[in-house]
């Protein structure tokens, strides 16, 4: 058995408590790339990690509910997770494009509401505003169906690109009555009021009442997961144990969430041996 990692705060120490001591109570939910799956410099390469896919298929069973929150496509997340062809999975839910999309891996459903308008025409004009902007050799847009991604993070300045490009990107979104939600080294276009906390609460709402014993438990590692840790935190004030997991190389992670994070882990695979150490724990008191 793995040691577990001990939250370095009271109130994150009491949802892992919580968590251990009543888990089909608690409710389990993860951001996909840079949490579930490592970061790669091309989206389209991101798998889940192997270690976090066998730890979830050993936690979920025991559950209240497991969910995985992605700005991507829910089909995308799904297929890059094997999510479908994991037995233990059963209970999983898939929330893409911020909770736009579902999938529930119980009926293999999956629900796509119309996009908003405003995201063709910036997929449209897009193209048109790099080649103005000379934008570098490297950068790279992404289709998110709900959303348009710009991904400065394989030409030589990443950095520089990103802080270039950021403006002109955000009137582009202002323009079509859109929001610019900035990351590390990727620029996202999409509607206002689509955040991964509307789409935890909303989830956990659809669950019903949590229980008095149980936890919530949140994993994310970039700026688009600080509205799921303010939902968590919100609940947290209310009486609701809840713990907040940050994914991330150390010296990468961005400030606000390090702040915010009861338990800070070591990238994809720091979160599957934390996940693993947790299934150890309840296998051993059952």
């Amino acid at each position: 058995m793995g040691p577990l990692p001990i939250p370095v705060t009271a109130a994150g120490r009491t949802a892992l408590d919580a968590l251990l001591a009543h888990p089909a109570d608690s409710v389990l939910a993860f951001d996909f790339d840079g949490t579930l799956s490592p970061i790669v410099p091309d989206p389209a390469d991101a798998r889940v990690h192997p270690g976090v896919l066998d730890a979830l298929a050993r936690l979920a069973p025991r559950m209240r509910a497991v969910a995985v929150i992605t700005g991507r496509p829910a089909r995308t997340a799904v297929e890059y997770g094997s999510f479908a062809k994991t037995a233990g999975l059963e209970r999983l839910t898939v929330l893409g494009a911020y909770g736009a999309e579902r999938w529930d891996a119980a009926t293999g459903e999956l629900r796509l509401p119309p996009p908003h308008p405003g995201i063709d025409a910036v997929r449209a004009e897009l193209p048109d505003l790099l080649r103005r902007l000379a934008a570098p050799d490297g950068t790279a847009t992404e289709d998110k169906g709900y959303a348009v991604a710009v991904h400065t993070r394989r030409t030589q300045d990443p950095a520089g690109t990103f802080d270039r490009l950021r403006e002109p990107v955000a009137d582009l979104a202002a323009r079509h009555e859109l929001h610019l939600e900035p990351g590390r080294f990727v620029l996202e276009v999409r509607p206002a009021g689509m955040d991964k906390g509307a789409a935890l609460r909303g989830f956990l709402a659809e669950a019903g009442p949590p229980p008095d014993t149980g936890a919530v438990l949140y994993g994310g590692d970039d700026l688009g997961d600080l509205p799921a840790y303010e939902a968590v935190l919100s609940l947290r004030s209310g009486g609701l144990p809840g713990l907040l997991v940050c994914s991330g190389d150390p010296h990468e992670i961005v400030a606000p969430l390090i702040e915010c994070a009861d338990l800070t882990l070591d990238g994809p695979q720091g979160v599957a041996a934390f996940l693993a150490a947790v299934a150890d724990h309840l296998a051993a008191h059952d």
